[in-house]
This record gives C-alpha cells, structure tokens and sequence, in this order.
C-alpha cells in the first residue's frame, strides 16, 4: 500500500483586505480608483436637479388651484389632513418668498427642505473630495420620538384646537 505524502505546509501573511484573501496573489484585482472634483458629481447634481426641478414646476403651476395636481388620496378616503397635506402649497410659498404662508401651509415644509439643502450639500462636498455619501444616522429613541410628534401633529390638525395647523 501507497503512503500519501505530506501535505506542504504554507506560511501565509495577513492580508489587510479581507474580502482580498481568496484572490491574493499576482491575479489580485487593483482597487477601484475613487473620483474626486467635477467627475464625481454626476449623481449630487441629479438629485439636486430634481429638488430644483420639483421646486420650479410647484412654482409656476400653482396648487393653490382647485385640482391643479389633483387631491391628496389620504384626505380624499378619510377626510382627515394627513402630515404632508399643504407641503406642495407650502414649496409654492416658499419659491415666492413668503415663508409664513409656507409654515401656516404645512410646519413641516421649511425643516425638509432645509434638511433636503443640508443633505445636498453635504453630499456634493463629500463627492468632491472622493467620500462617499453619507446617510443621516438617527437613534432608535429618537425615531420613535419623531413618529411620535408626527402623529401628534396629524392629530392636532384635525381637531378643533389645531385648525391653525390645517393647509391652506
């Protein structure tokens, strides 16, 4: 009977890629190049179009107009404001330069769209330098802190005492 010879024992180094260690070796793939300046702003520069986008057609098609961009299906099944009910009229009004009509429209209007810029922004800069883009990170109490005030603002503004907050 044949005796098997002994397998050759291998000294491998620590590769400092893990998802590289199967490939390590001459046939290795070359890390991807990350693009920085002008070439890495392809993507910033479509979002930021839309919100532009978004924000020019709200201001020339006023939907202050009786079925100018239909009705909100929410409001249309119950009758009840639902929390983005007036954010179309409240952009309107904010294109226009009249930020109290866009607060007594909808509360929410100026923070997202603030928000919106900020995250545009942030996203731009990052891709200019080569970063990648970075999602805003919330705690898990602080989440529901949030869908608690949503739901608090959508309470209150179809109650007698939050007829300040419905959409006009």
């Amino acid at each position: 009977m044949r005796q098997a010879a002994p397998e050759p024992v291998v000294h491998r180094e620590p590769v400092a890629n893990p998802d590289l260690a199967l490939h390590s070796g001459p046939a290795a793939e070359p890390e991807q190049v990350q693009r920085t300046g002008l070439r890495a702003m392809g993507w910033p520069l479509v979002a930021a179009g839309v919100g532009i986008g978004a924000a020019v057609l709200l201001h020339f098609r006023d939907p202050h107009s009786e079925g100018s961009y239909g009705i909100c299906p929410v409001y249309a099944l119950t009758g009840f404001y639902c929390p983005g009910c007036g954010g179309m009229r409240g952009v309107h009004n904010l294109t226009d330069g009249r930020i109290l009509d866009a607060v007594h429209s909808n509360l929410l209007v100026l923070p997202l769209v603030l928000a919106f810029l900020l995250w545009i922004g942030d996203w731009s800069l990052r891709a200019w330098r080569g970063e990648r883009m970075r999602l805003p990170r919330i705690g898990r109490t602080t989440m529901w802190m949030f869908f608690a005030l949503l739901i608090g603002y959508t309470v209150l503004r179809n109650t007698p005492w939050g007829t300040w907050l419905t959409p006009v």
